[in-house]
């Protein structure tokens, strides 16, 4: 039998999880920088992801077949020469539906029910109230953008607040909870009924700069813009035109083109953005649901199956 290597810090229940669905097969656990080169050159399987996979693992006579990436997000992959060399990816995406989620929905509540700026407020001591009726998330329309997993999980929590939901995909194909769909080619005038607009797109040749000024043009402005996709699906310096502007009313990022964000941007200082250090998929709950994932596929490369899910499509690259 052949070699599994893992790179995330497994548990010794984990670790049986694992021989247990591939009896036979050896187990070396480790980080990539850490382990010897032979480790990586002999593997049949990977779990995790390092350029050192690149340097050592993909030579002529590799016996590497599958790697089983631990993130959701495959575009730092060398995606042509794993195809050439018929190695099959799959990624960790779902394992992030319930935090980015939750996240979002509190992004979007610290706008409407004006959270942030009580925040702000409270650290000075000063009792002061937004001097306005406050909108409610009720009845309002949120566009989400790159519906899958996560997106699809979004539209269920925000129809259950009484929120429209348009989504937009490349497929165009409908979900549940989502009450009119867009391919690609709407994004624009799925764009333009948004009251929230929710980037969870990957990060392609197609989705880079996505968001630019002809896209920000077509927002409402009072729009909130949330972004936790991929930094530079964004054009940064449209969307600060934007804010700037008051073609768009908000923003709530968790992700940038640069990051950290440098400490001079002018972001930083604006009261209509919200900034958290990509920390939306962070859950205490990842390397249980990641394995899941894993475990499920391991078990149907074992038997000669086709491997179930998050199957990385090298013509979409994710």
């Amino acid at each position: 039998m052949g070699k599994i290597v893992c790179f995330p810090s497994l548990s010794e229940e984990q670790q049986q999880q694992i021989q247990q669905a591939a009896p036979g097969y050896t187990i070396k656990l480790g980080k990539a920088k850490d382990l010897e080169p032979t480790e990586l050159k002999e593997a049949e399987i990977i779990l995790g992801w390092s350029p050192l996979v690149t340097e050592h693992a993909l030579h002529q006579d590799s016996p590497l077949k599958w790697i089983q990436v631990w993130s959701a997000g495959v575009d730092n992959l060398p995606f042509a020469e794993l195809q050439h060399k018929n190695i099959q990816v799959t990624s960790a995406n779902g394992v992030h539906a319930i935090p980015i989620t939750e996240i979002i929905l509190g992004m979007m509540l610290s706008h409407s029910r004006w959270l942030r700026q009580a925040m702000l407020y409270q650290q000075q001591a000063e009792w002061k109230n937004p001097g306005k009726a406050l909108p409610e998330l009720h009845g309002k329309t949120a566009v989400i953008v790159g519906v899958g997993e996560i997106g699809t999980e979004t539209a269920r929590v925000l129809k259950a607040l009484g929120m429209r939901t348009i989504g937009v995909r490349r497929s165009g194909k409908d979900v549940p909870h989502v009450d009119r769909m867009y391919d690609m080619s709407g994004l624009h005038e799925a764009i333009s009924q948004g009251d929230y607009v929710i980037n969870i797109l990957p990060l392609t040749d197609e989705t880079r700069h996505i968001y630019d000024q002809k896209t920000f043009n077509h927002f409402k402005t009072d729009a909130c813009f949330v972004n936790v996709g991929r930094g530079p699906s964004v054009n940064t310096e449209a969307l600060l035109d934007a804010l700037q502007s008051g073609k768009i009313a908000f923003a709530a990022l968790d992700v940038f083109e640069e990051e950290p964000l440098p400490a001079n941007h002018p972001l930083w200082g604006m009261d209509n953005v919200l900034i958290t250090p990509h920390i939306a998929g962070s859950t205490e709950q990842y390397t249980h649901r990641a394995l899941d994932i894993f475990i499920k596929n391991l078990e149907a490369y074992v038997a000669g199956k086709t491997l179930p899910l998050n199957l990385v499509d090298y013509s979409h690259k994710y």
